[in-house]
């Protein structure tokens, strides 16, 4: 998946007959790992059977990886079991903590930006890469609450716990652009704050203008203005995989691939300007 950029969306139960019996255009799915975690079962039984014509890059929402508590022996089994299954380059998940106790949020919560957060949760990503054996990368949440206590920006911070880990990121453009309105800085800062040999995906998604902020709900489409800063994320961090999220209000296929296009149309045309393939 690096010789050129590869296009994918997130696979939905809705959706397993139509790449089971047919062949959408994408080069990749990227599946939710909480979701297929059971011994056996139907959405297991027909992951499998995608798996046989298209890649699978798993994506999890439990790893908690700036929770204080200590991490979920049980949950990385269960996932080192499916990922030995499914062999992907590597698997995903988020830069925030949703457990406390045995209680998960349901949310992805963010962390205060600090050196000593940042050396504290790069230990726990290590370990998690140790453990599991395939890299792991790390997404930016998009947030509307910050810490007074935070000394660094968020990109500072992203950056920091990858370099101290050894890990990628998953560049979340819409992500980015919630925060920046959210929280009044500038996404280009944000882009330019990042190393671009780290970044090994992007995603893209919709969102909700509430007025007084944005809210990332994943069940629109992608609005111009996200679009725009992809653009100029893929002058950045040229030849990075893209996947299409959506998790409701879901629509076709045709219809995914089809917004999908215009990711492809964005990096075709940057492709043709800087002769990339």
């Amino acid at each position: 998946m690096e010789a050129t950029t590869q296009f994918g969306i997130g696979l939905r139960h809705c959706h397993f007959s139509d790449f089971i019996e047919g062949d959408p255009n994408v080069d990749f799915l990227e599946v939710i790992s909480e979701n297929y975690l059971l011994d056996g079962g139907k959405a297991q039984d027909s992951l499998f059977q995608i798996a046989e014509k298209y890649p699978i890059i798993p994506h999890g929402v439990s790893l908690s990886v700036g929770s204080t508590d200590p991490l979920d022996t049980e949950y990385l089994t269960r996932l080192k079991v499916l990922f030995n299954q499914l062999s992907p380059p590597w698997f995903s998940d988020h830069l925030c903590w949703t457990r406390h106790s045995a209680h998960y949020m349901h949310n992805l919560l963010p962390l205060p930006y600090t050196k000593e957060t940042a050396a504290f949760v790069a230990e726990k990503a290590k370990m998690v890469q140790g453990t599991l054996g395939i890299p792991l990368i790390l997404e930016n949440v998009s947030s509307y609450i910050e810490f007074k206590d935070s000394t660094m920006t968020e990109w500072e911070f992203l950056s920091e716990v990858v370099e101290r880990a050894d890990c990628g990121i998953l560049l979340d453009v819409n992500n980015i652009f919630v925060s920046a309105r959210n929280h009044n800085f500038d996404p280009i800062d944000y882009l330019d704050g990042i190393d671009p040999a780290r970044v090994k995906q992007f995603h893209v998604a919709g969102h909700r203008d509430k007025g007084d902020f944005i809210l990332d709900t994943h069940d629109e489409p992608v609005v111009d203005a996200v679009w725009q800063l992809f653009e100029i994320a893929v002058d950045r961090f040229p030849g990075v995989p893209v996947v299409l999220e959506r998790d409701d209000n879901i629509p076709s296929v045709n219809e995914l691939v089809a917004e999908l296009d215009i990711a492809r149309s964005i990096v075709h045309k940057k492709s043709a300007i800087h002769g990339r393939r």
